[in-house]
């Protein structure tokens, strides 16, 4: 039925190609491209004999846009799968909109010397791909993504206004390391040690990273320690959902991991401002990444399950109403199916539903779209169908807030 360009060869990448796959009805060939070939002929070798979707394989720089212009031409993709690094997004987009290809991905442009967090770079694309009359599906992995089709179907089904919105992203795995990140380290740690915020009346609140602390009961994981941060998706929901008072992010963090950190921190790890040493340009936290484990080697140790979802407090036919969605996902059993852990997973699931919205027609509008723009109820019913079922409650423990420095 459809040609997908998959960019990218890492651990999202991996449940991605793994998932259309699976999913050959609609993806009836997909080409695998990155930097390293290698690296996409080996999901090739693992999977070819085991689907009926036919897999090519491609080496591209994404960072060069004649190059990947080059392959888009040849290869002749409806859609381009971006799982790639965030730096990437704009080359990628604007190989597609030469090429008129649509495009996904699972997370928002970062310039790569700046840890700044804004969709602004990928909304000024809106009127480009309108006139060439393509679809880019912005942050389709689970947060961004599915935590914003999770707002768009409580808007749609419970709600007449939302008024406050908590997403809670809990990891309860344990790989076994002192130190290591679940996917990106570079991504991970930019993210993490940035100045957390959160949107109340319509404003942007900021904070001191990690100054906001919450011990939260999560359903099959425990009492976890979770972390307000900023973090991307509050910017497009605080415009697309009606009603919004306050909007925020909270995201759970083991000791192990915050002290490691702060050391790394502490000793200028973590920095993405270049230095010199003998003679040549490196940035510390690109060398970094280079030695710790790398988040794909992580999924045949990795035990224990996520929990995602979102708390919403509104109002119904005038009455005070509260729901949380959420979806619990184990580690052990995401390497079973596909060989990664259930943070790839959870991302890359999502990516490839995305993708599968937009090839049948679903979801197919000419523009750029953050993912609670469209209709949630096929999403949701693929969710549940491709391995990320969701849960309802409609009696939630609510978030308090205390500074991480209190009792």
């Amino acid at each position: 039925m459809s040609r997908a360009l998959i960019i990218g060869a890492g651990g999202v990448a991996g449940v991605v190609i793994h998932k259309c796959c699976q999913n050959s009805e609609v993806f009836t060939d997909i080409c695998i491209a990155s930097r390293t070939k290698s690296k996409c002929d080996k999901f090739k070798e693992e999977l070819q004999d085991k689907t009926k979707t036919n897999i090519t394989t491609a080496q591209v720089n994404a960072d060069n846009v004649p190059e990947l212009v080059a392959l888009m031409k040849e290869y002749k993709p409806d859609i381009c799968i971006n799982v790639a690094l965030p730096y990437q997004d704009l080359h990628i987009m604007d190989a597609c909109l030469e090429c008129k290809v649509d495009y996904v991905d699972t997370a928002n442009y970062e310039p790569e010397d700046t840890a700044k967090f804004e969709y602004k770079w990928q909304w000024a694309y809106r009127e480009r791909f309108e006139k060439a009359g393509i679809t880019a599906l912005l942050g389709s992995g689970f947060d961004p993504g599915v935590t914003g089709v999770f707002c768009a179907y409580a808007q749609k089904h419970y709600f007449d206004e939302i008024n406050y919105i908590d997403i809670l992203d809990c990891n309860g795995g344990d790989h076994g390391y002192p130190f290591a990140t679940n996917f990106n380290p570079e991504i991970n740690i930019r993210e993490v040690s940035a100045k957390g915020s959160y949107i109340q009346d319509g404003k942007w609140v900021e904070t001191e990273p990690m100054e906001i602390k919450r011990v939260y009961n999560f359903d099959q994981v425990g009492e976890k320690d979770m972390y307000l941060l900023h973090h991307e998706e509050l910017e497009s929901l605080a415009l697309n959902i009606k009603g919004i008072k306050r909007i925020r992010f909270f995201m759970t963090f083991g000791q192990s991991y915050l002290t490691h950190l702060k050391c790394l921190e502490d000793v200028g790890m973590t920095s993405i401002e270049p230095i010199d040493f003998e003679g040549k340009k490196i940035v510390p936290l690109q060398f970094l990444k280079a030695v710790l484990p790398d988040p794909a080697s992580l999924g045949p140790r990795t035990k224990g399950k996520t929990n995602i979802g979102c708390i919403f407090q509104g109002k119904k036919d005038g009455k005070d109403k509260t729901y949380y969605v959420y979806n619990v996902c184990d580690h052990q059993e995401c390497y079973k199916e596909v060989g990664s852990q259930a943070i790839s997973y959870t991302t890359g699931v999502p990516a490839m539903i995305g993708a599968m919205m937009i090839l049948t027609g679903k979801w197919k509008k000419p523009g750029v779209h953050n993912i609670e723009e469209f209709d949630p109820d096929p999403y949701m019913e693929a969710l549940n169908k491709w391995g990320l079922p969701w849960k309802v409650c409609e009696d939630p423990e609510l978030v308090k807030v205390w500074k991480a420095n209190e009792d």
